[in-house]
């Protein structure tokens, strides 16, 4: 595919959202059409993207990182959109992070030339496509991590069978009793160093560790959680200084999912007798949410005085196709179409069938179930006696990554809901 192709690729019809009568168009052609949300332009439901927001999230970040000495490798897998990419790398990302080596091939097509795979790679079939990337374009840095012995003997095995065989860069995992991967004592990350560096398979560059699988927004609790695994880090990564370990004269420390990525900072500045890289690895700022993250944003602010940092830039909008009983209202909007797996999305304002007059919705309504595609919307009586079929309801989000996964394009909109541009995702 060519990169005008990929960046720029043909919308239409058959990709929900997208006007039913409109002939296909460049995603670049989108912000000329004059389609607005609110006058109906475009089938519902919609998930939209607000513009200013975003273009606010992004430089919030990038001055964060910055700011702290770090640099930022945004975590691709919350978006999976090329265009979003592009305008994190624009913005001053380091690079990218993903999970998976085909999610990289994406952020690669995108622009990317530095990538960590914030994961465990293994597979003879990922190490083939890592190595011939790496031999054709000699500028690429992949990354990937490394976290057991065994996992080092696949590497090895995989390496001692080619003709050319390539020597891959590799971050130490270090993890947490119970939690996924990563190391769980110095003496096993200290082991697995020294083999690491011994082994013509790898070249260790680095060490990693997530934090965020235990963010609770409590700031006394996640700081409890947090201090260990970043003092045993920063030892791992000391004791490999000292003893010599590292395979690169740049030595790359990383941390920092979404949720408490303020608290890994200190982690993160170690000095060394080499150049020390610390990334933050944040990947749900680019829009962020009106649910769990806006809780975790809060904690933040208030750590670190920010102010308001971070806001929600996605909404997803429905309209309401039946009003069965009192105190009932049924949005054309489910599962298939927002997230719910961190709790239920958020009304947030409503617009009359016929207008472009918004109101907040009242404090009361809830989404109280999500069927594949309806949501069933709840308040008091007497105020759903001004919601009518027809109307459209704007619904906020709990965990951006899991509302990205459900459309192949998303809008990007003004104030007033005009479509300004368009991303599309690649899942």
């Amino acid at each position: 595919m060519a990169a005008d192709d990929f960046l720029d690729p043909w919308i239409d019809a058959s990709q929900k959202g997208f006007p039913h009568h409109s002939a296909p168009l460049r995603r670049s052609q989108i912000g000329a059409q004059g389609w607005n949300v609110l006058a109906g332009d475009l089938p519902l439901p919609l998930a939209v993207i607000k513009r200013a927001v975003l273009q606010h999230n992004l430089a919030w970040m990038q001055d964060f990182a910055k700011g702290q000495g770090l640099g930022l490798a945004p975590h691709g897998k919350t978006s999976m959109s090329p265009q979003l990419f592009r305008l994190q790398l624009d913005a001053g990302a380091w690079g990218m992070t993903f999970a998976t080596v085909t999610q990289m091939r994406v952020g690669l097509a995108a622009g990317a030339r530095r990538c960590l795979i914030a994961n465990q790679v293994l597979a003879d079939i990922d190490l083939d496509c890592i190595a011939a990337l790496l031999r054709s374009q000699p500028d690429l840095r992949l990354i990937f991590l490394v976290d057991s012995l065994a996992q080092l003997g696949l590497i090895e095995a995989w390496h001692a069978r080619q003709a050319q065989p390539a020597a891959f860069e590799v971050l130490l995992e270090i993890g947490v009793p119970g939690g996924r991967t990563g190391c769980r004592d110095l003496d096993s990350a200290l082991l697995l160093a020294q083999r690491l560096h011994a082994s013509a398979a790898v070249q260790l560059v680095g060490v990693e560790c997530y934090e965020a699988l235990a963010a609770s927004g409590d700031t006394a609790l996640d700081q409890a959680y947090v201090r260990p695994l970043m003092e045993r880090m920063q030892t791992v990564v000391q004791a490999c200084d000292a003893q010599n370990l590292f395979d690169s004269d740049e030595v790359l420390i990383s941390a920092g999912g979404s949720a408490i990525f303020d608290l890994v900072v200190p982690g993160l500045q170690t000095r060394l007798r080499r150049r020390v890289q610390g990334l933050l690895r944040s990947g749900c700022y680019v829009t962020h949410d009106q649910g769990n993250y806006k809780r975790m944003m809060s904690a933040v602010a208030q750590r670190t005085g920010c102010g308001a940092g971070l806001e929600a830039a996605m909404e997803v909008w429905a309209r309401v196709q039946s009003c069965p009983e009192p105190g009932l209202a049924i949005l054309a909007a489910g599962k298939r179409d927002l997230s719910y797996d961190m709790e239920m999305p958020i009304p947030l304002a409503v617009c009359a069938r016929g207008t472009r007059d918004l109101r907040a919705a009242p404090a009361d309504w809830k989404i109280s179930k999500l069927n594949d595609q309806h949501a069933y919307l709840r308040g008091a009586d007497a105020q759903h006696q001004a919601l009518q079929v027809g109307d459209l309801v704007c619904l906020g989000i709990s965990h951006p990554c899991t509302t990205f996964d459900k459309w192949r394009w998303m809008p990007l909109v003004d104030a007033d809901y005009n479509l300004v541009d368009a991303i599309v995702t690649c899942f």
